[in-house]
């Protein structure tokens, strides 16, 4: 079963390029899907097929400067001229009531992977009343001292080189270490996955591995840094279910560590209902690892948990 393609049209003023699967048993739920950075909303069918076979309808797509979405001032690899944290949690918000319109009454699920993840936090923070669960995989809240550094960084380059060039200093110590961090590496994407197929799908993937603008940088340290505040964390019902995950060798969150930090962060700010759990051994993009299946199906316990059914077939 394949993507439907849509095209949606976001208060933000952005073109939205959405993929829908619909459930293939009785609809139970809804899940809204947020990629990462330098991919796009179309490496998540098989994620999305799975999910479907457990009744939920997903809904994923491509943010600002990523895949088929366009918006004003085009650039790949940039949310916005300006205001682009806003506009893409606009976006985010015009996705989820575009799924609610067509299932009523039916609790929503918020995911996000990496940047995704910070999407996701940051955009159910700023409307906590419109999901009924948060998942963010594999995403760092606490860049700690050298994030400040990296702020600083950008702030200059912003100043001399403008806000829609990469960062080539930003993507050594970011990109160039995590490819460093896997021992024997094949290619400079190892530490992506150690399915050597889906890293291959990635390098051969036109709309991936892209370069990043200074302003996509500075919008994703912002929401790094934001998302794990004590007072926006207090803005999430304390009941709210979420779901956390991170990889024992992901060099994105520190092997975990982040994930750890953030789950310790949101029980101080009075989250009563935060599950976690670190794969060992499995490196950033969990949904495309070799622990994906047990992933995806710890997931799907997890989601039915969320809206109090039980998994199809039992």
């Amino acid at each position: 079963m394949a993507f439907e393609d849509r095209r949606l049209a976001s208060p933000s003023g952005a073109d939205l390029a959405v993929y829908h699967l619909p459930a293939t048993t009785p609809t139970r739920g809804v899940l809204l899907v947020n990629h990462g950075v330098a991919e796009h909303g179309r490496r998540y069918i098989d994620f999305a097929r799975s999910m479907a076979a457990q009744g939920f309808a997903v809904y994923v797509h491509d943010h600002r400067g990523h895949g088929a979405t366009r918006s004003p001032a085009e650039l790949q690899g940039r949310f916005a001229p300006d205001g682009g944290v806003d506009a893409v949690l606009t976006d985010v918000a015009a996705v989820r009531n575009e799924a609610a319109s067509e299932h009523p009454g039916l609790p929503i699920i918020l995911f996000g992977h990496s940047m995704g993840g910070l999407v996701a936090l940051n955009a159910a923070e700023r409307d906590p009343e419109l999901y009924d669960g948060l998942a963010i995989w594999n995403s760092n809240f606490h860049p700690g001292l050298l994030g400040r550094l990296g702020q600083r960084v950008l702030a200059i380059e912003r100043m001399l080189k403008g806000s829609d060039v990469p960062s080539p200093l930003i993507a050594r110590f970011t990109f160039g270490e995590w490819a460093r961090s896997v021992a024997h590496r094949r290619t400079d994407f190892d530490w992506l996955s150690r399915n050597p197929a889906e890293v291959d799908a990635y390098i051969a993937d036109p709309l991936c591995g892209f370069d990043i603008t200074v302003s996509l940088w500075v919008e994703m340290l912002r929401m790094c840094f934001a998302g794990g505040e004590l007072d926006r964390l207090r803005r999430l019902p304390p009941q709210m279910p979420v779901n956390l995950v991170g990889g024992g060798e992901d060099p994105v969150t520190k092997k975990g560590k982040a994930t750890v930090w953030l789950q310790a962060r949101m029980k101080k700010a009075g989250l009563q209902r935060v599950t976690t759990m670190i794969y060992p051994g499995a490196r950033h993009d969990t949904l495309k690892d070799t622990v994906r299946e047990r992933a995806i199906q710890a997931f799907s316990v997890w989601c039915l948990g969320v809206i109090g059914r039980p998994s199809v077939g039992t």
